[in-house]
């Protein structure tokens, strides 16, 4: 009836099994040197020197990233430092970015600074529809 040897299966919560989180956080404490990959979702708050590649990214204000950023997603606050490749991507008020931007959708506050050039993603950039038009979104 009560067994004191550990659980031979993962816990279950509802019904489905635990599995690992979709996301993960670097602190503001955490510097990074080397590329970081992800399936995951990330929020930035450290420094990151090397290329980010995830499938969401939310960058704090005072973080840093020296390098490339490829997102589905990117909510960038803090200074990037490379090129940003992102299919949906909001640039906020706090942002400094320096390298050259390519999106599907963009959105930038008002007071945002990016010293780069801006250009929709080609198809070969990332599989996109043919008949996608890049949009570009003014925010106050």
């Amino acid at each position: 009836m009560f067994s004191k040897k550990p659980a031979d299966h993962p816990r279950q919560t509802q019904g489905r099994p635990m599995t690992s989180s979709t996301f993960s956080v670097f602190g503001a404490d955490t510097a990074i040197k080397g590329d970081v990959s992800a399936s995951a979702d990330l929020h930035v708050d450290g420094r990151i020197e090397g290329d980010v590649t995830c499938a969401s990214l939310v960058q704090g204000e005072s973080s840093e990233v020296v390098g490339a950023i490829r997102a589905e997603s990117a909510r960038l606050a803090g200074t990037v430092r490379g090129s940003i490749t992102a299919r949906e991507l909001v640039i906020l008020r706090t942002a400094r970015i320096h390298g050259d931007v390519h999106y599907d959708a963009l959105t930038i506050e008002q007071g945002a600074s990016v010293d780069g050039r801006f250009a929709p993603r080609r198809v070969s950039d990332e599989a996109a529809p043919e008949d996608a038009e890049p949009r570009l979104t003014l925010a106050n």
